[in-house]
């Protein structure tokens, strides 16, 4: 590690860096997990890139630094910025309202003004580092507005910004106070990408109606200051995973050996459901133990044959609706336990914690069904990961349809989980589905993931970038 204020030719502007503050880790800092990291580490390196974002640290203030050939920039964050910026506006008001209200959204003036404020503190700090010319790639709901603040402080940078969740409805949009500064926001990139092309023609939709601007073809006129006008790209670039690290764990002698020590852990059930999602209202966690626990009461599976795993990692949990939703889910399981565990079997074994990657592909490995019942989610890559992870070319995926993996991945069993009696249904094709039949499906899904993986997605949106630079 070492300080560093050099000027960068691609810059990437997210909401938290690539590391983790770590007193026991060498020089302090620890490389985050996550696929955003894995995708644009190797660009950032090979070009000698910055990457702008907070810390993780309440008032840590830290002089940009190198780690691991990447210049990293911190933005210093305080008690009342996360209170109120990232706790409140970004995840009380953005989340809930870009995921169809599924809990309901909260809007607080003072919310909006640290929302604005920490935008501005990111903007001039990517515009600091950023070289003439340079590519500036902004990332998700929380940075909103940065690319039009970053634009009029730095009009010569070539601007990015990737939505990583969905973009809703028009007629939910609409709710947002703050409606019309969101989109200009957005438009000061040159290319704005969505999970869906659903999302796309949404945000389109809201640009037209918001703004009255032109928008054809995932093509928006934004007018400029001195009344010259510019083309704003705004498509669908789905996200993806890793696909080869994955499918090399998997592969690893030790991961297959834990496999086999879990299912033996569980009393070797004939069947091993599965799901692993962060301990959120968007998951469809309730939907997915109401239906299973229906169907262990109707006899249609029996808990001497099958157990549910279901990994809930803590989330947000100063928030509310979290340690409601918490609450909810800890008494549903321990109510189905209870109704229907035997001395040796347990219908759910519910672990509330989160775990490292060689220990995810073991539950892969050892999971027959995987359960995806997200009620809204911009891509969910749990999914691609199980298939990334199924060496073996058997499993069954069932996956909500309002996933942006459904859009991918064809060959998963579809289901609305809203529809319980659909979702028990659905359960209950992939548990009985054929040995063939599963090999069937996850041989086309896995292409499917191998083909489109997360360093295609990177380079697809880059592409895109350099287009834009090479059209000026």
């Amino acid at each position: 590690m070492s300080d560093t204020t050099a000027e960068a030719d691609v810059i990437v502007v997210s909401n938290r860096l690539p590391v983790d503050h770590s007193d026991d880790a060498e020089g302090g800092w620890r490389r985050s997990p996550g696929g955003l990291v894995a995708a644009l580490e190797p660009v950032l390196q090979s070009t000698g890139g910055a990457w702008v974002g907070w810390p993780g640290t309440a008032d840590l203030e830290v002089a940009p630094f190198a780690f691991d050939g990447i210049s990293l920039v911190p933005v210093t964050l305080s008690d009342e910025d996360v209170e109120l910026y990232y706790e409140g506006f970004s995840n009380d008001t953005i989340w809930p309202l870009y995921h169809d209200v599924i809990s309901p959204p909260a809007y607080h003036r003072e919310w909006w003004d640290a929302y604005v404020r920490v935008n501005e503190r990111f903007a001039q700090a990517a515009a600091s580092v950023a070289a003439p010319g340079a590519t500036v790639w902004v990332q998700d709901y929380q940075l909103q507005l940065v690319p039009r603040l970053l634009r009029e402080l730095r009009p010569d940078v070539v601007i990015g910004y990737f939505h990583h969740i969905p973009f809703p409805a028009y007629g939910i949009y609409s709710q947002l106070p703050w409606r019309r500064q969101v989109l200009e926001g957005l438009l000061g990139a040159d290319v704005i990408g969505f999970q869906r092309t659903t999302d796309a023609g949404n945000f389109a939709t809201a640009v037209r109606r918001q703004l009255g601007l032109e928008t054809k073809s995932g093509v928006v006129r934004v007018p400029g200051p001195d009344g010259s006008e510019r083309r704003a790209v705004a498509r669908a670039y789905p996200i993806s995973i890793d696909a080869a690290l994955y499918d090399e764990i998997a592969r690893r002698p030790e991961v297959q050996e834990r496999a086999r020590e879990i299912r033996e852990s569980l009393g070797n059930p004939r069947t091993i459901l599965f799901g692993v999602d962060r301990l959120d209202y968007t998951k469809g966690i309730m939907h997915r133990l109401k239906a299973y626990g229906e169907l262990l009461a109707e006899h249609r599976l029996d808990v001497e044959d099958v157990t549910l795993v279901q990994v809930a990692s803590p989330s947000r949990e100063r928030v509310a609706a979290y340690m409601q939703l918490r609450d909810e889910i800890e008494l549903t399981v321990g109510r189905i336990n209870g109704d229907h565990d035997t001395v040796g079997h347990t219908a759910i074994r519910y672990l509330h914690h989160s775990y490292p990657r060689e220990e995810m592909v073991a539950l892969y490995l050892a999971a027959d069904v995987m359960l995806v019942t997200a009620l809204r989610d911009g891509m969910n890559l749990v999914a691609k990961e199980y298939v990334a992870s199924r060496i073996d070319g058997r499993g069954a995926l069932v996956l909500s349809e309002f996933t942006g993996a459904a859009d991918e991945l064809a060959q998963a069993v579809k289901v609305n989980p809203h529809d319980i009696e659909g979702l028990k249904d659905a359960i209950m094709t992939a548990v009985q589905m054929p040995p063939a039949e599963q090999a069937r499906r996850m041989r086309a899904l896995r292409r499917r993931v191998r083909d489109h993986d997360v360093a295609d997605w990177s380079r697809r949106f880059l592409s895109d970038l350099d287009a834009v630079r090479g059209s000026r």
